[in-house]
């Protein structure tokens, strides 16, 4: 092994620092913080005003009927695959006005993406314009071991 020379010592250290920014940034991202310790995996905030939720969970609720299953991810994401039954509203056409694919605004809303980022974001958008009973699914689609179907939506 080379012994490091004086000068690469210190982009040595900015490469080991960029490396653990980077690190802690995609833990942080993909992780929701969550002090809940009760039984129940479910957390609710009053200060995002939706409900995270486990896909386990999310997959119970499916099976009782009467939800609505949103997938928020590009429509090539959503035709590569996708919960069945789920409405394709991708994160970006969710705007201030109404949402035609979700004509309720009480309706129980569960919606995912890809690993879950971009679902917080629509679940705190869907809150804002007065959607009530909004579930974001922990982890997105990556976390979803219940079987997918492709296909454009109809």
């Amino acid at each position: 092994m080379k012994k490091p020379t004086q000068a690469s010592i210190p982009r040595l250290i900015a490469g080991l620092a960029l490396a653990t920014a980077m690190t802690l940034t995609l833990v942080a991202c993909s992780q929701p913080m969550s002090s809940d310790t009760s039984s129940s995996s479910a957390t609710s905030s009053t200060e995002t005003g939706y409900t995270v939720i486990k896909p386990s969970e999310a997959k119970s609720m499916i099976d009782a009927g009467n939800v609505t299953v949103v997938d928020v991810r590009t429509q090539s994401e959503y035709e590569d695959a996708h919960i069945e039954g789920a409405v394709l509203v991708p994160l970006d056409t969710i705007g201030d006005g109404d949402i035609a694919a979700l004509p309720d605004k009480d309706a129980t809303l569960i919606v995912y993406c890809r690993t879950g980022v971009r679902s917080a974001q629509a679940s705190a958008a869907l809150v804002k314009l007065g959607y009530t009973h909004v579930y974001d699914m922990d982890g997105g689609i990556t976390s979803w071991t219940y079987g997918t179907v492709s296909g454009a939506s109809s």
